[in-house]
């Protein structure tokens, strides 16, 4: 029997207050607002008196992690009221000399790592997975109810093998791989084998595996059955207002909490809503209201009049504390004006002509019907060649009809050609999206399409282009990213027109920011994604000027231990001269072409190739020979007190530059580096 793992872990609250800006938000005042490009919401927090209690978290080494363990936090939302965090897989493994002898994690599955009753696991979210062959895996699991301890229960499956064959990439149906369903009000888990003779099978699966994982965030690859026991899985929990259970045994309810001084929902205009897994409560802000409900003063009235895509209003919109009124202009009627439009009150000569119009519409309309009936075939050929019938499964895309993106495919609507086609800006069901249309080369290979575009709708980060969905009624599938207001790096550089001087403290961010998105990418998504295409063109800026890195979406998607393509469509001018002489693309190339934008953007010089890229040349000569580099950088920032700090971001590039691509240092590093710099400068 093998002890998996104790379940999920304690965070420390404290209620804090401050004042809020012009937005109307409340913040805690003298705490991290993030960590790791992680946002750090109240009741969480990192230090002393920035959290409530059970709610605390650590920053090490420039991430979240869960206070007292090594679980690195991915995400902290208020609502809905998840975390998600990265466990460790339980494993046992057998000796090849006797096969009957096995070696686990017993020790590292003992961790206790819940003693304050925060969490339960999403059983919404994930489920239990075991890999293995010929073995039987199962979580016996603890249950609180009431503030109290229901009787252990087991939950488990069963994974054969007849052959080191039998087990398919993507089938987790029994051979291989097993999956099951976890239930609710889940606290500590204990995962175990039942052990079988493996000395027919030792060659290719010398071990039996189990995890929990989110459940749209693992598919089986038949490599598995040789996975790193190192490896970690993300695992969603649901959290709540509980009290410390494992003492007292008293775990509030809203009506018992709103009788005590404890009571956590402390901001006017909110809302206890008691949880729906395990006992105790979470505090949401009321209709019309957004923000913190655990801060006082962290519910804000929304002005819904300024977001008519979520708040509709056919008529005459206005700003009401906790709601908003619409209503039809005069010489106008409507009998519902929020979801009708207000139309003129029309004499009977005017509603005779309309009616007449409308025959010939409808006469129009028949006239056409078989040839839109052969256009229709041809959208539902295209539709099933392009994969939609496995994109239906995935919750995390959306798929756009052509009628859905026709009013934004106009010439006037284009805002940026490229290899990859055209870009165009518009608006669908209400939101600016940004409309990207392949031309006829799409580096995109249809077969793949679907398995990439559904693995790259996951990916969920704040310096990241988020991809909403796809087009599939087309030849060439489109893809709709959410819209990006201030265009791209390269445009704020170098366009003549442009008025934004980006002082050096932007700069930086734009450099920290961007850092952290490729590290994500590289390391932190279940799947390794190289982006192959690093340069200011592909990196957004929004109306605060963050970063968002574009244009990942058209590299390909490399398995572990594939790296090796010729696919990739990039700029020779920040392109990696090792993946030009040897094809071999990893995620030091992108750390190659970070580092070229690195010095572009302390020059506000062009990268170029044509000229043996005159701007990495210059910085690398006046570097080896010790040269001052003053006359390199841009005159808008290089004043006397900053050039320490510019020749420090020199170095960074230069290791990015390094020809040896094993001596560059990783993104996460750069990431790193590049914060404590800018600490540096604004203590």
């Amino acid at each position: 029997m093998l002890q998996m793992w104790t379940a999920l872990t304690t965070m420390l609250l404290l209620l804090a207050a401050a004042v809020a800006a012009a937005s109307g938000a409340t913040t805690h005042g003298g705490c991290l607002p993030s960590c790791g490009g992680v946002d750090i919401p109240y009741p969480f927090g990192i230090g002393p008196g920035c959290f409530r209690e059970g709610f605390e978290v650590e920053c090490i080494n420039s991430g979240p992690v869960l206070a007292g363990t090594p679980l690195r936090v991915v995400q902290l939302t208020l609502d809905p009221d998840e975390s998600q965090v990265m466990l460790p897989i339980g494993w046992q493994c057998y000796n090849v000399s006797d096969p009957d002898d096995t070696y686990n994690n017993w020790d590292y599955g003992n961790t206790t790592m819940n003693k304050d009753g925060v969490y339960r696991i999403s059983n919404t979210h994930n489920m239990l997975v075991v890999v293995g062959c010929n073995t039987v895996g199962f979580v016996a699991s603890k249950r609180t109810e009431g503030g109290a301890d229901a009787s252990a229960f087991n939950t488990g499956c069963m994974s054969y093998c007849n052959n080191s064959a039998s087990a398919q990439d993507g089938l987790c149906d029994g051979v291989g791989c097993c999956h099951v369903s976890i239930p609710p009000g889940l606290t500590d888990n204990y995962f175990n084998f039942r052990e079988y003779d493996h000395s027919t099978m030792m060659e290719y699966s010398p071990c039996d595996y189990a995890f929990l994982v989110d459940r749209n965030n693992y598919t089986f690859r038949r490599s598995d059955l040789k996975m790193n026991t190192k490896r970690t899985s993300p695992v969603w929990l649901d959290w709540a207002i509980r009290g410390n259970s494992s003492i007292s045994g008293d775990i509030p309810s809203c009506k018992q909490a709103s009788k005590t001084d404890q009571y956590a929902c402390v901001s006017t205009h909110s809302d206890c809503v008691d949880s729906t897994n395990g006992p105790g409560y979470n505090c949401k802000c009321s209709s019309g209201y957004q923000g913190d409900a655990y801060l006082p003063n962290g519910c804000t009235n929304i002005n819904e009049c300024a977001n008519p895509a979520k708040y509709s209003c056919y008529g005459v919109c206005s700003d009401i504390e906790g709601g908003y009124k619409c209503d039809c202009p005069a010489g106008y009627q409507s009998r519902y004006p929020r979801t009708e439009r207000c139309t003129q009150k029309f004499p009977l000569a005017a509603q005779i002509s309309v009616g007449a119009i409308g025959g010939i519409l409808v006469l129009a309309f028949l006239a056409f019907f078989f040839v839109l009936r052969k256009e229709k075939q041809r959208a539902r050929d295209f539709y099933r060649k392009n994969g939609g019938l496995t994109l239906e499964k995935a919750r995390t895309i959306k798929i756009y009809t052509r009628g859905n993106l026709k009013p934004v495919l106009k010439s006037t609507n284009v805002i940026g050609k490229g290899g990859f086609g055209e870009v165009y800006k518009g608006v669908v069901d209400g939101v600016i999206v940004a409309v990207k249309k392949p031309n006829g080369r799409s580096v995109l290979e249809k077969e793949q399409f679907p398995n990439e575009v559904t693995i790259l709708s996951q990916v969920s980060h704040k310096n990241i282009v988020r991809l909403l969905g796809c087009c599939l009624e087309v030849d060439n599938p489109m893809l709709v990213y959410e819209f990006i207001s201030k265009g791209s790096l390269e445009d704020n550089l170098h366009r003549a027109d442009n008025k934004e001087l980006l002082d050096l403290d932007v700069r930086l961010s734009i450099l920290e920011d961007s850092a952290h998105g490729l590290a994500y990418m590289h390391s932190q998504t279940h799947n390794t994604i190289l982006h192959g295409d690093v340069k200011p063109a592909n990196i957004l800026l929004d109306e605060n000027f963050s970063p968002k890195i574009a244009d990942f979406g058209i590299s390909r998607l490399i398995a572990q231990g594939k790296d090796h393509t010729r696919n990739i469509i990039g700029d020779m001018s920040y392109m990696d001269p090792v993946y030009l002489q040897t094809g071999r693309l990893t995620d030091k190339s992108d750390v190659y072409s970070f580092g070229v934008v690195i010095l572009e953007l302390i020059s506000r010089k062009r990268a170029t190739h044509s000229d043996n890229n005159s701007l990495v040349r210059s910085f690398l000569e006046c570097h080896q020979t010790g040269e001052s580099m003053t006359e390199l950088f841009d005159k808008e920032i290089a004043t006397t007190g900053d050039l320490e700090l510019l020749n420090k971001l020199v170095q960074i590039a230069v290791e990015c530059l390094n020809l040896e691509a094993d001596q560059r240092p990783s993104m996460t590093d750069v990431a790193g580096r590049l914060v404590m710099l800018h600490r540096s400068r604004n203590p």
